[in-house]
């Protein structure tokens, strides 16, 4: 049995430029969206990552036609049939739920396994159903199918109140409650970026939202959605990984098609650390070679706070600090199984309640680890360029599913990486 690699040479000085792809964790909320519409839709900027590969399955099974050329997807949904997505597809992210949101504003009715992706701890969908019940839906669980049957016979608008501001929760609710009778307000609302994206592309497709980017969003049901043109934001969870293997390991490194006000928090985390850059529009210019780190504390928040997928990358960084850095993650308290891979490379951490300490700095060396999720894979990235000798990345498919051609673009700024089959 063999399986595929990534396999890092540490220890090599990149310098160069790098364009940041179109935001993962809004195109897998944008390409459920789709299916809302009755006409043609075209999306600009979609990453070339296996989330996507996973979504377009998805649409092909609702027989729609999809067309990806380049970076753009063109999706015909006048041909939707709405059948039951219970194919392994659904089981290879976690976003596959957001066609809840959309199936049943659309036609009132959606059957849908039980969602994949990563394990990062308990992630319960509760917020979703419950949005979902407010809005009119009966809900059912088939144990041996594994699956989700929603049902309305007539979606009504209501007051719906989030007992956490849950982006999942949020976009779903909103994807429904755009073909609601009435108005709908979501009320402790998430903040994030990729939502206020999604709000855009319903809106040029003729939903009717306000508030987006507050905690309070109001919704007026329409009866009709047509097609749209629609360009992604950056990734902003790219470009901070993109910022931290800059900060660990470049020299002159520029970022370019970022939009720097979502990365306040890490920016902000980075220069008490002692990194040093420059932010020329939508531009970020990292100086590198830092002889002396900081250690700092972080604690995860919703947005605008620390965002919880780049607290894997920087922790990998955080062991080049001189004194002990704490990580706190409060979104996902289980989300620390990259360090113990990062200590099998000579860090040394310790994992407390929903914590972490990283007492730094230590010398990295390259072995063989394994991506135990899609973030995790990242701070293995982080480690293995800045480790002495070869690191060995397994189960790459996590670190493919959200960051569009990574190892090609870390190449183009010197780094030495391959890809290849090894036995299990």
């Amino acid at each position: 049995m063999s399986q595929e690699v990534i396999a890092i040479e540490g220890g090599h000085k990149l310098k160069g430029t790098v364009r940041i792809s179109g935001a993962k964790n809004a195109t897998v909320a944008l390409i459920p969206a789709i299916v809302l519409a009755e006409e043609p839709v075209e999306i600009m900027g979609v990453p070339e990552i296996s989330d996507v590969d996973a979504l377009m399955v998805l649409l092909k099974e609702l027989n729609c036609e999809v067309e990806l050329e380049e970076d753009t997807l063109k999706v015909n949904p006048e041909t939707m049939i709405n059948t039951p997505l219970v194919s392994d597809a659904v089981d290879k992210l976690r976003a596959s739920y957001y066609f809840m949101g959309a199936l049943l504003g659309k036609y009132g009715d959606v059957t849908i396994k039980m969602p994949g992706g990563c394990y990062l701890g308990p992630r319960p969908i509760d917020l979703h159903l419950k949005g979902f019940e407010a809005l009119g839906a009966t809900i059912t669980y088939d144990e041996n199918m594994g699956s989700y049957h929603l049902h309305a016979d007539h979606l009504k608008g209501n007051r719906i109140y989030l007992d956490f501001a849950s982006v999942g929760a949020t976009i779903n609710i909103m994807l429904a409650a755009v073909r609601a009778d009435g108005k709908t307000t979501i009320e402790n609302a998430a903040k994030e970026p990729e939502i206020i994206d999604v709000a855009n592309l319903l809106t040029k497709m003729g939903a009717k939202i306000r508030g987006v980017g507050t905690d309070t969003i109001v919704i007026e049901g329409v009866d009709y959605m047509g097609g749209a043109v629609h360009e992604i934001i950056p990734d902003r969870i790219e470009a901070g990984t993109f910022l931290i293997i800059a900060a660990a390991m470049g020299n002159m490194v520029l970022i370019q098609n970022v939009i720097p006000q979502h990365l306040d928090a890490l920016l902000s985390k980075l220069r008490e650390m002692g990194v040093v850059f420059e932010i020329i529009g939508d531009t970020i210019l990292v100086y590198g070679n830092i002889e002396h780190l900081k250690p700092i504390e972080i604690k995860t928040q919703i947005y605008p706070g620390f965002a919880t997928d780049l607290q894997q990358p920087l922790t990998a960084f955080l062991t080049q600090a001189e004194g002990q850095s704490k990580v706190t993650d409060t979104i996902y308290t289980a989300r620390f199984k990259h360090c113990a891979e990062l200590n099998k490379m000579g860090a040394n951490i310790e994992v407390g309640d929903a914590c972490c300490y990283v007492n730094g700095k230590t010398d990295l060396h390259g072995t063989r680890v394994n991506a135990t999720d899609l973030r995790c894979g990242a701070a293995l990235v982080v480690a293995g360029l800045m480790a002495d000798g070869v690191t060995e990345i397994g189960n790459v498919y996590h670190i493919d599913r959200g960051y569009d051609n990574i190892d090609r673009k870390l190449i183009a700024l010197g780094a030495q990486i391959s890809r290849y089959e090894v036995d299990d």
